[in-house]
């Protein structure tokens, strides 16, 4: 069952925080809602990427869903690049 993340999205549809570990159901559907922003089979650099995640967040520190993102697999990063870990990268980085 996936978990609705309505409860931590403002009335534009960014996340507006990070719910405890307790609700670790709901950390994942908004990690899931994070990495349907990427492209697969895209790099971004960390600067997209910091970008993507903030036109979707209200947040002041992304650095816990970059950070939540990578350990967890759904994003893959070497040489400053990122990309989603489900999809290997082309020869592309995004606004090519």
């Amino acid at each position: 069952m996936t978990k609705s993340i309505a409860a931590f999205q403002d009335e534009q549809g960014r996340i507006t925080g990070w719910p405890s570990d307790r609700r670790r159901a709901h950390q994942l559907a908004i990690l899931d809602y994070f990495t349907g922003l990427f492209e697969p089979g895209v790099s971004y650099t960390a600067e997209q990427v910091d970008k993507i995640l903030s036109d979707h967040s209200t947040a002041e520190d992304m650095n816990v869903f970059l950070t939540e993102l990578v350990e967890g697999d759904y994003l893959a990063t070497k040489d400053g690049l990122y990309w989603r870990a489900d999809a290997r990268p082309g020869a592309l980085t995004a606004g090519e």
